[in-house]
């Protein structure tokens, strides 16, 4: 297969996952930044990760808050707990990132983490220059309703670098089913916290790293 363009993933294919306890407790903050001093431990649990906006109103709801502002402070304190994760040393570039560095096709990132994160990592591993655009979310209702398997994002990308035939790279089912919902081929990336993930969706290629990647698209 020749591609004309590859689209990464970010968190779990260029850089690893956050700790959850990291994104636990910027959840707990903002709620506290909200003045919500006690919540419920579920209604923590129910925004860290995984958030809809049907869950998100629920919650809201349940505080008398405001969706849209609460969610700007939610994205807020998640994006400084990961900042913070990372200059501690964590979520730390995956080794075989430079491995792309001489690919000749066009390359971009689309995540599902806010913007303003996505470009935190790259430039702070300094790998920005390597990809041609890159996609995250504003912290918006909108924005939220845009994550992935939506492939609004990645249309986006793939749109940027004037990709007709392209290959999308993630670690998640909604990677995968992304990738079906913009009509392109998909390789699940299977790092070591994906070893023994099922998936019930049939991605195109299954590999263990970037140089597989990087073999497919030459």
């Amino acid at each position: 297969m020749t591609y004309d363009a590859v689209v990464f993933d970010n968190d779990g294919v260029l850089v690893d996952t956050t700790e959850y306890d990291v994104l636990h407790e910027a959840a707990w903050r903002a709620f506290e930044e909200v003045g919500v001093q006690n919540p419920e431990p579920a209604h923590v649990e129910e925004i860290v990760v995984g958030v809809t906006p049907e869950s998100l109103a629920v919650v809201c709801d349940t505080y008398n808050l405001s969706v849209e502002a609460f969610w700007e402070v939610r994205d807020r304190t998640s994006h400084e707990a990961q900042r913070r994760h990372v200059h501690a040393g964590g979520k730390p570039l995956f080794e075989d990132v430079p491995t792309l560095a001489d690919l000749d096709i066009p390359m971009g990132v689309v995540s599902s983490n806010q913007q303003e994160t996505v470009d935190f990592l790259l430039e702070h591993f300094g790998v920005s220059e390597l990809f041609d655009t890159a996609y995250g979310r504003q912290p918006t209702m909108a924005d939220l309703r845009r994550k992935k398997p939506d492939p609004h994002f990645l249309e986006q990308a793939l749109a940027d670098l004037d990709a007709e035939d392209a290959l999308y790279v993630g670690d998640r089912e909604s990677d995968i089913t992304a990738a079906v919902n913009a009509g392109i081929d998909s390789a699940f990336i299977r790092r070591p916290h994906r070893e023994y993930h099922d998936l019930s969706v049939r991605p195109t290629h299954e590999v263990d790293d970037l140089h597989d990647v990087r073999a497919l698209c030459r």
